[in-house]
């Protein structure tokens, strides 16, 4: 049954991505004087990040395939203005924007945000959310069937069946990760044709996977806007002074507090406990057993500043935009995933005010090893824009999981990456109707190191560019050209870097030789061929071996070649390598 469930769900996720890739979408006009002006009425500068998303956006939006891509920025640094100005290009040529949000005060934030931005424009803005009575969601729902609605901002109530536009053209998903499962099925549907924008601050390791490998675009913010400062963290133990201290200095300069308990059943002592370390604290609780209306009121009552300290579990993770709240403590830290706690530390340091967090933490050698990771990333990664270093750390931490999903979510477990982007291959094919040979992808397994050094490249968003650049290379011209680049930008190549471009050379030469794995010691190595794409017989290939080397059968498609005598040194193999593949090639 399982295999059967892993089938139907790598089935469906390979029609998507597929289907993606054939289907047309629609293709947006190019920016027209009306966009212009609704540009330059932003009150704010632009910083260059934010500029280049939105130019990534334009460009996904103006072709004709669907877009799908993923803008990664931390919390305040000017994703909502990318899908504002997406949401107008959007309504500009008549199509229908709905943006799915995770909670509802996220939902009701970004329709303010949204109206104040639009409002010198014939734009009819919409929310959908649970803290609409029936009535007015029955006549919001009437109205975006008759395409009389622009934009729509909701929660998952969005994805629900009675909802339906007149002609959709814009998804954007804020904080995606956030949604379940059977949210980003549905979801999946409705983006086969449709352009899909997903902001995120701190994508999950799959997400980010799925980006950095090619599946999915990415566009990440890092630049700060002005006058921002980092958030000065803290971590110790639990202690009642720490957050007497905390509390009072974010008071007397007419702040607010977040207190993060994740802990229902305590959550309302430890609420009367501050009560009693600060007793003029104007102190309010928030967790997500709360009735709609009592969930509704405390929110309401901490922006507009009736509470002064907000007791909450992470319900407050994503969307609050609270200004004057800059001291946040968040009780036993090592709980939390990294995304997590950077997450929860977003929420504060949006002001000008210098913000604090307090991070406090069980007994030090009670601490798994992950999670002494997961803190020393957070404190490592301070600086300003530092979320898509974080998600860098938590996949390097956690790992990518599967490309299919994870079974901690109830659905289970899948294939990897590599073989989900070759079957992805077979169903574009397949849906085309064209016949598909799997390519081949040689492993080469020699004990060298390769890669790109921090020391060479410290950016790790240029690190990893070009790593995906490199995996796509397929002509020796190629790099050579990235390694005048590479000279160019950088410098000298360490030995590592040299090593790396060597790989892709040997794996662009077993390519064209038909060889499916080489295994590569300093006095042998071992060919492995793939019969499917061999160009030439092995009776070929004994002509041109012979002459050249010492050599074996190992298997019937597997040759041992004899490099020389006893030698310590790798290099002279990988010379060697290169010659006896590009014979056969």
């Amino acid at each position: 049954k399982a295999k059967a469930e892993v089938e139907k769900m790598a089935a469906d996720l390979l029609d998507l991505y597929a289907s993606r890739k054939v289907n047309k979408g629609f293709a947006f006009s190019l920016p027209d004087n009306y966009y212009n002006d609704f540009e330059t009425s932003f009150p704010y500068e632009e910083t260059r990040d934010q500029l280049k998303a939105i130019d990534d956006v334009h460009l996904d939006m103006e072709s004709n395939i669907p877009m799908d891509r993923l803008v990664c920025g931390d919390v305040g640094y000017g994703k909502t203005e990318v899908a504002i100005r997406a949401a107008f290009k959007a309504v500009n040529d008549g199509k229908q924007v709905a943006i799915v949000v995770p909670t509802t005060i996220l939902a009701e934030q970004h329709l303010l945000t949204f109206k104040e931005r639009f409002e010198n424009y014939p734009v009819e803005i919409e929310c959908l959310s649970r803290f609409r009575t029936r009535k007015e969601q029955t006549r919001i729902l009437k109205k975006m069937a008759a395409g009389l609605v622009d934009i729509v901002i909701g929660t998952h109530r969005l994805l629900q069946k009675d909802v339906d536009f007149k002609s959709l053209g814009l998804l954007v998903l804020d904080e995606e990760q956030r949604f379940g499962v059977k949210h980003k099925e549905i979801l999946k549907k409705k983006r086969n044709t449709v352009d899909v924008l997903a902001l995120t601050a701190t994508p999950i390791p799959r997400t980010l996977h799925l980006s950095l490998t090619g599946m999915r675009d990415i566009s990440v913010i890092t630049t700060a806007p002005a006058d921002r400062q980092p958030i000065v963290s803290y971590i110790s133990k639990y202690e009642d002074t720490i957050i007497k201290d905390a509390v009072e200095k974010e008071l007397s300069r007419k702040g607010q507090v977040f207190f993060v308990h994740n802990n229902i059943k305590t959550i309302f002592k430890m609420a009367d406990n501050i009560q009693k370390i600060v007793p003029h604290a104007k102190i309010g609780v928030a967790h997500g057993r709360l009735s709609e209306a009592e969930l509704e009121k405390v929110m309401f009552q901490f922006v507009n500043f009736e509470i002064n300290v907000l007791v909450a579990t992470t319900i407050i993770e994503s969307g609050l935009d609270i200004p004057s709240a800059n001291t946040m403590i968040i009780n036993k830290a090592e709980r939390f995933g990294l995304s997590q706690i950077y997450q929860l530390r977003g929420r504060i340091g949006r002001g000008d005010h210098q913000a604090y967090a307090h991070l406090f933490i069980s007994d030090e050698s009670r601490l798994t090893k992950d999670a002494k990771k997961r803190l020393s990333a957070l404190m490592e990664h301070k600086d300003l824009g530092s979320g898509f270093q974080i998600a860098m750390k938590d996949l390097q931490i956690r790992g990518a999981g599967t490309a299919l999903g994870a079974s901690q979510s109830g659905h289970i477990a899948a294939v990897g990456y590599d073989m989900f982007l070759k079957l992805l291959d077979q169903a574009v094919h397949d849906l085309k109707g064209e016949e598909s040979i799997e390519p081949l992808d040689p492993e080469i397994n020699a004990s060298m190191s390769s890669g790109f050094p921090d020391h060479y490249i410290e950016s790790v968003e240029q690190r990893l560019t070009l790593y995906r650049r490199l995996s796509r290379l397929t002509e020796l011209g190629d790099i050579s050209d990235m390694k005048k680049e590479l000279l160019d930008r950088y410098g000298r190549l360490p030995k590592e870097a040299e090593n790396m471009l060597l790989k892709i050379m040997l794996r662009i030469f077993a390519v064209k030789a038909g060889v499916k794995r080489l295994d590569i010691n300093p006095n042998s190595l071992v060919l492995s061929f793939s019969q499917a794409h061999m160009k030439t017989s092995l009776e070929s290939i004994d002509k041109i071996l012979k002459p050249m080397v010492s050599y074996k059968y190992v298997k019937k498609d597997s040759i041992q070649i004899h490099l020389g005598q006893k030698r310590n040194n790798i290099s002279k193999a990988l010379v060697e390598t290169k010659q006896i593949l590009k014979a056969l090639g």
